[in-house]
């Protein structure tokens, strides 16, 4: 099914190339890169904690071809917009909106000793069916499949964790968003039926197989929009690493809140100042013990156990990192009232998006 489904987009997608950029049909390649949900572990990843994120079935389409004069056109089929460029002229441009993406990751590629007299040009037509702004990581999927694609035109073969590293570094340096790498991790790592627990500190990472047994996950998508760089993401950053700033002027020879024991933050948490940043290492330092909890519950295929701890992170996020929102608990409070539902939590960065739950398969 999923076979055939890539084959009607590539038609469709080469129709489509064709009108825009011209023929030949010759040199053209077709590449795919998913979206991700990240079952628990949130606002860990840029904390240098542990997440377990899973790969989705809609993603990210490109059609490429290599071009000899130096010019990159990006095209969407979403957004209707050409963006040109040129790999000694890369510069943000707010008005390109969704194009900013390819552009940050070819200024990335640039900056790679192998690629050096490579990178001559290219044509990428996107497509995909990622509900944007949803906290499924739709741009983090363009990132990467743009990465892998233009490498690929290029004759070079990069790393998949190189290439999610590289994707990381467009978006924080190029976009302004101050991600982790967990969703770039996740769309160049993941493989089918597992989820990937991911040590954000040492990129250290161990397939975790999803035996569900009669049960399904069920995303469910508030509508609500929000974009990254416009909300409060970088701030909950912000407020971290200041937490993370005293705990180092008290003595903890940490470099992450991701290092911080349970044990430890008991001790000197009443010596950090701030409820605000004594409320979000709260929910940091409890977050990754449910991911490590979370692993043993699915590898003893105690799946409600498992859901518990969906409840507790949804909680957590809602009264101690404070990134929910009305529509979020909404959607929380109605799925888990479902005979059949297991536990429900937010996903993504929060502020709208989605839920994930996990529930049987009749409900």
């Amino acid at each position: 099914m999923k076979q055939e489904m890539h084959e009607r987009v590539y038609e469709k997608l080469l129709s489509s190339f064709l009108e825009i950029f011209g023929e030949p049909k010759e040199g053209i390649r077709f590449f795919f890169a998913p979206g991700r949900v990240n079952l628990i572990g949130e606002h860990t990843d840029y904390n240098g904690g542990v997440v377990l994120p899973a790969t989705l079935s809609k993603g990210t389409w490109v059609l490429g071809r290599p071009r000899q004069d130096g010019a990159y056109r990006f095209f969407s089929l979403q957004f209707s917009n050409l963006v040109i460029t040129r790999g000694e002229e890369i510069l943000y441009n707010k008005e390109d909106g969704w194009g900013n993406y390819p552009k940050g990751v070819l200024r990335e590629l640039s900056r790679i000793p192998s690629l050096k007299g490579k990178l001559t040009g290219a044509d990428l037509l996107f497509d995909g069916n990622i509900p944007h702004g949803a906290g499924l990581s739709s741009s983090a999927s363009i990132e990467v499949v743009t990465a892998y694609a233009l490498s690929k035109l290029a004759g070079v073969e990069i790393p998949l964790m190189e290439i999610a590293l590289l994707s990381q570094r467009a978006e924080n340096r190029f976009v302004g968003v101050q991600c982790g790498i967990m969703d770039q991790a996740a769309i160049s790592l993941g493989r089918r039926d597992s989820a990937l627990l991911l040590r954000t500190a040492t990129l250290a990472y161990e397939y975790i197989p999803l035996s569900l047994e009669g049960y399904k996950w069920v995303i469910t998508n508030t509508n609500k929009r929000r974009t990254l760089a416009d909300s409060k993401y970088n701030e909950r950053r912000e407020e971290c690493e200041e937490g993370l700033r005293q705990l180092q002027r008290l003595g903890l020879t940490i470099d992450s809140l991701g290092e911080l024991t349970e044990e430890t933050w008991k001790e000197v948490r009443d010596q950090v100042e701030g409820e605000r940043v004594r409320k979000r290492i709260d929910h940091v330092v409890g977050e990754d013990e449910r991911v490590f909890r979370s692993v043993v519950h699915l590898k003893e295929r105690d799946l409600p156990a498992f859901g518990a701890l969906l409840n507790e992170s949804h909680a957590s996020l809602r009264d101690l990192y404070e990134v929910t929102g009305v529509e979020l608990d909404a959607l929380q409070e109605e799925a888990v009232q479902v005979e059949g539902c297991l536990g429900s939590r937010m996903t993504g960065a929060g502020f709208g998006g989605c839920t994930v739950s996990l529930v049987r398969e009749e409900a």
